[in-house]
């Protein structure tokens, strides 16, 4: 039994979305550069338009890590599963697909950060792009040729 290209999707978001993180960390580790408190910033943006009390400052700081983590991944998860729909119906080429998924994926954060005000990309300096860009670049990747390993050309009509 095939599983639906939204799930497959999905799936595909779930890997890329790890990449994007190895890249990411692996950024942090080679340029000793601190972690992004973009995600953490943008839970708790999002919690204080809900009106959600996250506690306590420490129990705060910590849920609003854990939820910013986990925005990232529903990002990449539901991206995948968007592009799953998406590629079911048409044949999407390789390079076109790992720019649809990476710059979706970076166009959903970044444009979030501005939307809540955390950061403006429009004042970013080249060395910024660069560190946004190249993991979202390894999440497109990572994703298509996921994409790809679960819906290989003949499963897919094209």
């Amino acid at each position: 039994m095939r599983a639906a290209p939204a799930v497959d999707g999905a799936i595909a978001g779930a890997v890329g979305s790890a990449a994007l993180n190895i890249v990411s960390y692996l950024d942090v580790a080679v340029r000793a550069r601190p972690v992004s408190s973009t995600p953490e910033q943008t839970a708790g943006r999002l919690a204080d338009a809900a009106h959600v009390n996250l506690g306590p400052e420490q129990q705060a700081a910590n849920r609003r890590s854990g939820v910013g983590a986990v925005l990232g991944y529903g990002i990449g998860i539901a991206a995948g599963a968007a592009f799953g729909v998406l590629a079911a119906r048409r044949r999407v080429p390789l390079p076109v697909a790992v720019g649809l998924l990476g710059g979706g994926v970076m166009a959903s954060s970044d444009g979030s950060l501005a939307v809540l005000r955390i950061s403006n990309p429009r004042t970013w300096r080249r060395a910024e792009w660069i560190a946004d860009i190249v993991p979202h670049l390894a999440y497109g990747m990572a994703a298509a040729a996921t994409w790809r390993r679960l819906r290989p050309p003949s499963r897919r009509g094209g």
